[in-house]
């Protein structure tokens, strides 16, 4: 079958590799669309602690079972399609136990642990129908818009965290991926008014599919004054930094409410991980930091749910490329010059 196989950081291509067969207890896929995550794109650039290159990378998958392995207990039957999360639950910890399976401590990803999605065909193993995040793709559903539910399962995690609803003023520091899934996310709870925030004019102008009250070139403006302009002073309900970079951490402190809830979504880099927050200002104005990363069960099936029924517009954050075009689209993606790519094997 062809797979994307990375060999080394800027080193990846469509390679023929022999085709998998289902594992014990397991299913193999055909996969119909796979994206490319943000996390994938480090990967190919700087490679992964988690990954022994060469590898066949992705963990954004939409497929259709065609083969079942011996014993196989799972609910889902030949030719059924399923959206596939890459999570894989320990099923053993403390927080497995108590249903809080977003912080298990031993969790492992599809994609690392074992083969990703970028290739033709996917062996789902035993332990992901067990204690994975797997669910049937709702009939008709677009296979690329199933695909991307694992990063809005992401989002719904964070968000319920941050009990984002009515009334709120939403700030979003980043206009990847994931901060164009939380304007829209934010707005389906009834957010009052969203902000979105970048250095990028061509990045905000994407944006503006997403139906933002304002997009803010933090490049040309005091990215902290000018929320306090638009919200009279007070500062935004809830900031979201969808982004890797420092800087935005402390400016989400600086800009939120009084009593002002700051997801911390986007990770930053070992070297510059203490971007040197003002706790005073957390203290004094009763603030709550909250990081969130993975999802549970429940929060994809949620977001399924979610960009099933039409609620984020899917067709405006990807852009669709064949299998054997996976050096150019991945080459856009790696340039800023599009949200989402998404490859059709």
């Amino acid at each position: 079958m062809k797979a994307v196989v990375v060999r080394a950081p800027m080193q990846f291509g469509i390679e023929e590799v022999e085709t998998p067969h289902a594992p014990f207890g397991g299913l193999l896929l055909k996969v119909d669309a796979c994206a490319l995550c943000g996390s994938d794109l480090r990967t190919l650039r700087h490679g992964h602690r988690k990954i022994e290159l060469p590898w066949i990378i992705g963990h954004e998958i939409c497929g259709t079972v065609v083969e079942q392995g011996v014993k196989c207990e799972g609910p889902w039957k030949l030719g059924e399609r399923l959206a596939v999360g890459p999570l894989v639950f320990c099923g053993e910890c403390d927080f497995c136990r108590d249903g809080k399976f977003e912080l298990c401590d031993h969790y492992r990803e599809i994609g690392q642990v074992w083969q990703g999605g970028l290739a033709e065909y996917i062996p789902i193993p035993y332990e992901a129908i067990r204690f994975g995040t797997i669910c049937t793709a709702p009939a008709g559903i677009d296979p690329a818009f199933a695909a991307v539910v694992e990063p809005v399962s992401s989002c719904v995690n964070a968000q319920e965290k941050g009990s984002i609803g009515l009334g709120d003023t939403v700030v979003i520091i980043g206009t990847g991926p994931i901060g164009c899934i939380h304007a829209s996310l934010a707005r389906a709870r009834g957010a009052k008014r969203v902000f979105i925030a970048d250095v990028s004019p061509e990045r905000l102008k994407l944006a503006e599919a997403f139906q933002p009250d304002a997009t803010i070139n933090a490049a040309e403006v005091d990215l902290v004054q000018e929320i306090r302009r638009l919200t009279n002073g007070k500062g935004a309900d809830v900031v979201i930094t969808a982004n890797p970079v420092p800087t935005t951490q402390v400016q989400a402190v600086e800009m939120a409410k009084k009593g002002g809830r700051i997801l911390i979504f986007g990770g930053l880099a070992v070297d510059h991980s203490k971007p040197g927050i003002d706790m005073n200002l957390v203290h004094y104005n009763a603030l709550h930091l909250i990081g969130t990363t993975i999802f549970a069960p429940r929060h994809q099936r949620l977001a399924l749910d979610f960009v099933a029924s039409g609620k984020i517009p899917v067709e405006k954050l990807i852009q669709r490329f064949s299998l054997d075009q996976f050096v150019e689209g991945a080459g856009l993606a790696l340039d800023g010059k599009i949200i989402k790519a998404v490859f059709l094997p």
